[in-house]
């Protein structure tokens, strides 16, 4: 892959807009069900990526809700493991942007390590972010309030195609504000921070914290923990649904057996950790 030249201007650079549907809101518990992505260049869409995958378990009829996409509609789609080479081929080398991206990456990193991939060298490009500093005016900046906002043909709201062509559209109508001369550097500056492939890495992290995380997700085990809460640090048992990469602090999502319902705990306050059964 050729350097990435951040003195040129931004519209001189291929864009992949893309969009995950998932049947759960937590990498390593839950899985992509649908992939989109669309290309741009030159000033236009130049080619689109669809896929339906089959998850390990069926989705719930909450998250059936959300996107629509029922289990009958990926009863016979292909697992994961089959399309990501394509996924890989559509996306590799270009510059990738999503809409709140750090859950897309999230689930995208995890599944490249599934699988042996190496990630995409390119930091994405976060459309929520740069939104929220160029696109003013707005009551908030979630994706179908932008589209909305900005006249923008939205489709379908939550599923992939529709929401990966309306990632791009508020993408560029951010980069235009950013200046229709700026680089691709200042539009990464617009950002804030730099999003890369690796900081989203689970499967390659071998401590004993997280590898213990992963087993009893996966396994769906019960984790002992003892949590720092205050000048305290109380054990407790957890049932892990997942765990998430964030700016903000790594966490894992989990049900806490001690008073029954679901919370965050985080990587930096969790002082041990064992799985029990």
């Amino acid at each position: 892959m050729s350097k990435l030249d951040l003195s040129k201007p931004w519209s001189e650079h291929t864009f992949i807009a893309f969009d995950t549907e998932t049947s759960g809101a937590y990498p390593i518990g839950y899985d992509v069900v649908e992939f989109g992505a669309v290309k741009w260049q030159g000033g236009k869409i130049i080619d689109e990526l669809q896929i339906l995958i089959k998850p390990r378990e069926a989705m719930t009829d909450f998250i059936i809700g959300i996107h629509g996409i029922t289990n009958q509609m990926v009863e016979n789609s292909p697992p994961m493991k089959e399309v990501i080479g394509r996924i890989d081929e559509f996306i590799r080398g270009d510059i990738l942007m999503a809409h709140h991206a750090a859950f897309d990456v999230g689930f995208m990193a995890l599944d490249y390590e599934k699988n042996n991939l190496n990630f995409p060298q390119n930091p994405v490009l976060c459309t929520s972010l740069i939104s929220r500093k160029m696109i003013l005016g707005c009551e908030n900046h979630k994706l179908q309030t932008l589209v909305r906002y900005l006249g923008i043909n939205g489709g379908a709201a939550h599923r992939a195609l529709d929401d990966a062509r309306a990632c791009l559209h508020v993408g560029l109508k951010s980069f235009e504000k950013i200046g229709e001369a700026a680089t691709l550097e200042q539009v990464y500056e617009c950002q804030g921070r730099r999003m890369e492939w690796k900081n989203f890495s689970i499967l390659n992290d071998q401590s004993p914290l997280v590898q213990n995380i992963i087993v009893a997700t996966e396994q769906k085990k019960v984790l002992e923990i003892t949590y720092e809460k205050g000048k305290s640090s109380p054990t407790r048992k957890v049932k892990p649904m997942g765990l998430v990469r964030s700016p903000e602090g790594d966490f894992m999502y989990a049900l806490c057996l001690n008073d029954h319902s679901n919370k965050r705990f985080y990587l930096n306050k969790i002082k041990d950790s064992l799985v029990v059964y």
